[in-house]
């Protein structure tokens, strides 16, 4: 019960990058960046499991950015040329390689952190993926000419290395899609498709993330102009409810979703976002607790799971650290608290 696991992203260790960025620069090439990698991975599988989570991950070290870590291994996109964009909608922009090719995978993706991964934990192990709607939003394209059909040709990329992450050991397969919340109609009228495409043939868990973004600034300005009630979530858990993916992760700690939202996605798990990453301010275990007590008026307790509200990439380690320990003692309080109180 109240299973505890982080959105997907950790903090990447100085001597690995630049730290405190969401797009940090490497300090290293070649044999020796792939080191530094796989030593900043088993470091943060031991903290992960040293802070008391049930499930784990890779913490997103060997990639630069949770979209063009996968796009780097694709055909089609040409990374010499970037341009400038304005992705969520306008919300910020960045520079962005360019689709200019039918898409194909040059080979596997992940298969070097997700094996050793497996190999270096007993724990439940899971790996995010982007999510198509999202790859859509952070390319330029110059090609495919339709979002649908340039969204399609990327879950079945995403499709080809998920099955393959399957093989490798993964219990749980999450596709992240923050852009599900800026793009309401597009996500309910295709996204998801996109997404269960992406899912097709996968018989480990499969999950799909959805926030508001990283604790940076441009999110921050944004979220002020979405007034006391975020409602984005109510146009699309519908969609998601009737969908075949089996785990929802949302942020819900600190924002101003309403909490009754949830009850859209009955059927579902649940991850319940109990860590804010837009703070440096570590939560007590009672408040995570808390969060989890809300969130237990409509998500039954076997179905929910507590987890932070996006990935903490952009974060201090050592704030992140006491935050992972925050989120498994409040875990373990919500435990002994709802387990007495008959709460369902």
């Amino acid at each position: 019960m109240f299973q505890t696991s982080i959105a997907g992203s950790l903090p990447k260790p100085a001597w690995l990058s630049e730290t405190e960025k969401l797009w940090p620069q490497w300090k290293a090439q070649g044999a020796e960046l792939q080191q530094a990698k796989m030593d900043a991975t088993l470091l943060w599988i031991k903290l992960q499991e040293d802070a008391g989570l049930d499930i784990v991950g890779d913490g997103e070290q060997s990639r630069q950015h949770f979209v063009h870590g996968f796009l780097e291994q694709v055909e089609g996109i040409d990374f010499e040329h970037k341009v400038t964009m304005g992705i969520r909608n306008g919300r910020y922009d960045a520079q962005v390689p360019q689709v200019v090719a039918p898409l194909k995978l040059k080979g596997r993706v992940h298969a070097f952190e997700a094996q050793l991964a497996r190999a270096h934990t007993r724990k439940k192990l899971k790996f995010t993926l982007p999510g198509p709607l999202t790859i859509v939003d952070t390319v330029a394209d110059r090609f495919y000419g339709s979002k649908v059909d340039m969204a399609m040709a990327f879950a079945e990329l995403l499709n080809q290395e998920a099955l393959a992450l399957q093989a490798d050991g993964v219990d749980i397969i999450q596709f992240d899609e923050p852009a599900f919340n800026v793009y309401m109609q597009d996500a309910a009228d295709w996204g998801v498709k996109a997404l269960e495409r992406a899912a097709r043939g996968l018989t480990c868990t499969t999950a799909v993330h959805i926030c508001y973004g990283y604790g940076i600034k441009a999110n921050l300005d944004w979220k002020e102009t979405l007034g006391q009630e975020w409602r984005q979530y109510e146009a699309i858990f519908p969609a998601l409810a009737k969908s075949s993916i089996q785990q929802v992760s949302l942020e819900c700690y600190h924002s101003h979703v309403p909490p009754d939202l949830m009850k859209l996605l009955e059927g579902k798990d649940v991850m319940v976002g109990v860590i804010d990453v837009a703070s440096d301010e570590v939560e007590t275990p009672e408040q995570v607790a808390d969060t989890i007590g809300k969130a237990l008026q409509f998500v039954p307790r076997n179905r929910l799971f507590a987890c932070t509200n996006c990935g903490l990439a952009p974060m201090s380690r050592e704030i992140a650290v006491k935050k992972l320990e925050a989120l498994a003692a409040g875990a373990a309080l919500a435990r002994q608290r709802y387990d007495t109180t008959g709460a369902a």
